[in-house]
């Protein structure tokens, strides 16, 4: 009887990851990521200006300055086990493919957490175009208004009303509000957009002044536009969520990515690791301004 021939080949297909190149986008403070708390003192309001002035002396006041803080958090894998079996016998590195995957795993989670941090409550503009179906999760259910370009118009208005500076402003959209957006967009518009991509930087296009980024996850909320983190329970009337920021108005604190081994482990005969990293992060202004989140509206 003839032999079918098999081959193992010496690659194994790895998962995909998201683009974090977003969190560069933002002031850096890693250099404190070994601390438990940052302060970031915000200047109170200007002593004022009067023209003519005709009570002399004039009255004399003290400013009030703001203090606002961020903790670090400490994220850490689980641990995971290769036997000795699968070092020697598989055809395959595992070894090299278990420990690229975990730590692009906690990047990945270390960088929506920073999305959470940046997240501003009562800092919301919704969307306003037609009727779309919800995609944040298969719980989701209903049909939710889709983004257009009238609410970029519209975050440029609000920036330039709290006179966020003009430069290094950004928009980072979920996978499903990206298309919205560039289906909205007319074939001159497109043109544009797209011609004003820089890959490198994670720039898919300038729209009123936003460099616009794309992520497949950005924020989720509830339908009272709290933040809905994704790893709670998901809710029928969820809502998709973007983020729109000035970069001198959002921190980022990253550190690096540490790996425990306990190697050849004489009780499980072969070896553990796991990677622990410090994150933290925040929107630095005590007023608010240079941060907006863009949700979806719930649409009848």
């Amino acid at each position: 009887m003839a032999l079918n021939k098999q081959v193992w080949l010496n690659t194994i297909v790895e998962n995909f990851f998201p683009d974090n190149s977003f969190a560069t986008k933002s002031i850096d403070d890693s250099v404190f990521v070994d601390n438990k708390t940052v302060h970031i003192p915000n200047a109170g309001a200007p002593s004022g200006v009067e023209i003519n002035r005709t009570q002399k002396p004039a009255s004399v006041n003290q400013r009030t300055d703001q203090d606002l803080t961020y903790d670090m958090d400490e994220l850490t894998t689980n641990p995971i086990y290769i036997p000795n079996v699968d070092t020697v016998e598989l055809s395959y590195d595992k070894r090299q493919s278990i420990l690229w995957n975990d730590r692009m795993e906690l990047q990945k989670q270390a960088h929506q957490n920073l999305l959470y941090r940046w997240f501003v409550a009562g800092q919301v503009i919704e969307t306003e175009g037609e009727a779309i179906d919800a995609h944040t999760s298969s719980t989701a259910t209903g049909k939710r208004k889709a983004l257009t370009k009238d609410t970029i118009l519209k975050l440029m208005t609000r920036f330039n009303q709290d006179d966020v500076p003009a430069n290094g402003r950004y928009i980072l959209l979920d996978a499903v509000m990206y298309a919205q957006l560039l289906k909205d967009l007319t074939e001159k518009e497109l043109s544009a957009f797209l011609s004003s991509a820089n890959a490198q930087k994670g720039i898919l296009g300038n729209l009123y002044g936003f460099d616009i980024m794309q992520r497949s996850q950005v924020l989720r909320l509830t339908s009272a536009k709290a933040l809905l983190k994704w790893s709670e329970n998901a809710a029928a009337t969820e809502l998709a969520a973007g983020l729109a920021w000035q970069e001198n108005c959002v921190s980022r604190a990253l550190g690096d990515v540490k790996m425990f081994d306990s190697t050849d482990n004489p009780m499980y005969y072969g070896d553990i690791y796991s990677f622990l990293m410090r994150v933290g992060g925040k929107y630095r202004r005590y007023d608010k301004k240079g941060v907006y989140v863009i949700a979806e509206a719930a649409s009848a």
